[in-house]
């Protein structure tokens, strides 16, 4: 079996479709498992719809998900305007979900609060949007296909909006799954992101979370391939919105493509890695707009050449400086901070310690008013805001000499306030001003990738 996953832009209107289904039907002898995420800019427009509900902003809310009814059922009519039953089947899930939703949405504004297990079952309708209509198309075109719910195979704790996969529930769970909707049928077709509680709670994995749930139900069904399908050609040597000239990567590891994901690449999902490493599944990162093109290919270390890959970055970073003469020579100091992390679910990216002093980074979005706050009852706290974390990412960095040079030569004339290098020698990384970032990643890549002079 082979999963695919293809994300909002694969499947944003009636051409991407279009080129989705024929992706999939060049793939059946390898029984697909297709995922699919929501129609583009469909989650941010739940969100929103959810923000709404939650201040009784009924109007508001319910005029979005009209226009999102009215994008949908253009949609199938667009997809299906040649196969009425397939059209007329597709139009009564859409309208049957729409129909659920405003129901949900107008008793979340009548009471005037918004529940996390409330925002989860209004921000994961997308899924449920495309999916249907999306299998309904298949199956308009020939392709016999069955029609899976997420929430029946990827079970999590329960935390609704951040829901964390239990292994071996899934793995109990989804070959039977995919069995049975595969009696009959050509392939098969369920929701990215979409999850429950084992009581059937509706969770969700967090944004970006389909990739997850591809490599998740790879990793149950033992697939041969885990495909994920986006809108570049593969993973490049630097984020090609802030960088030009980048180079598509024709292999990397497991452990640099899950530090390029983890320090700010855009392609995959920071977990997408993990199932996939424990059954050593290839990904591959592919584009549904130039099915034809190689892509990338993620492997086991021994496959892949030492060397620098890419150049990474996290845009809008935290710097959360801790000093305290109760460090020198005492035992149990760091336990003591990192169960203030813990504790507020405030994750570090980068730690870099002295004899009386802790740095670490942490990522933006976070609230850290409570750990600053409890830190400062025995520490001095400092917050070094509007910073940017670079990482260099490669196989084997530290073997790799004049490797520094190359990394600071552009960065001369520029304040370093940090500097971190992983135990695993995958990735170098420096936090500097957020205000010199862009030209900075430019800087770097240049005298990584195109002056061969440099190299």
């Amino acid at each position: 079996m082979i999963v695919m996953k293809f994300g909002g832009t694969s499947v944003a209107n009636s051409e991407a479709i279009t080129r989705t289904i024929s992706i999939v039907r060049s793939k059946l002898s390898q029984k697909p498992i297709v995922v699919v995420s929501a129609l583009s800019k469909v989650t941010d427009t739940l969100y929103k719809i959810s923000d709404h509900a939650s201040v009784k902003n009924k109007m508001d809310a319910m005029e979005l998900l009209e226009q999102l009814r009215s994008r949908h059922i253009g949609l199938a009519h667009d997809l299906m305007s040649e196969t009425p039953s397939f059209c007329h089947q597709a139009c009564e899930k859409v309208n049957s979900i729409c129909d659920s939703l405003s129901s949900f949405v107008s008793a979340v504004c009548a009471l005037g609060e918004l529940s996390d297990r409330s925002k989860a079952v209004i921000i994961s309708t997308g899924e449920y949007l495309s999916s249907n209509i999306i299998c309904c198309a298949m199956n308009a075109w020939g392709i016999k296909t069955g029609y899976m719910d997420a929430r029946k195979m990827i079970i999590t704790g329960n935390d609704y909006l951040k829901g964390e996969p239990d292994s071996e529930a899934i793995q109990a769970r989804v070959p039977g799954v995919v069995s049975s909707a595969y009696e009959g049928n050509d392939a098969v077709i369920t929701q990215g992101f979409v999850s429950a509680t084992a009581d059937g709670e509706p969770t969700v994995l967090g944004r970006g979370g389909s990739d997850y749930s591809a490599s998740l139900i790879g990793m149950a069904v033992d697939a041969s391939v885990i495909e994920i399908w986006t809108d570049v050609d593969g993973v490049r040597t630097a984020d090609p919105r802030k960088v030009e000239n980048t180079r598509c990567i024709e292999r990397i590891s497991f452990e640099e493509a899950a530090e390029m994901a983890h320090f700010g690449a855009k392609v995959l999902h920071p977990l997408t890695i993990e199932p996939a490493v424990n059954k050593n599944i290839p990904i591959y990162v592919l584009n549904s707009m130039n099915p034809e093109g190689k892509g990338t290919v993620i492997l086991q270390s021994s496959f892949i050449d030492d060397g620098v890959k890419s150049v990474s970055f996290k845009e809008n970073i935290l710097v959360i400086n801790i000093f305290s003469t109760k460090m020198i020579n005492t035992s149990g100091f760091l336990k003591k901070v990192f169960e203030i992390f813990s504790v507020n679910k405030v994750s570090v990216d980068l730690i870099s310690t002295s004899e009386a002093n802790i740095s670490v980074t942490v990522d933006s979005s976070q609230n850290i008013e409570r750990v600053v706050e409890q830190l400062s009852a025995f520490a001095d706290v400092y917050v070094d805001r509007d910073k940017s974390q670079i990482s260099i990412i490669g196989k084997n960095i530290i073997n790799l000499k004049g490797l520094l040079q190359k990394a600071f030569t552009p960065l001369a004339d520029c304040r370093i306030y940090m500097i971190s290098q992983g135990a695993s020698y995958v990735n170098l990384s420096f936090v500097v001003d957020r205000s010199i970032l862009t030209d900075a990643v430019r800087q770097i890549h240049k005298y990584l990738f195109e002056d061969e002079s440099s190299n």
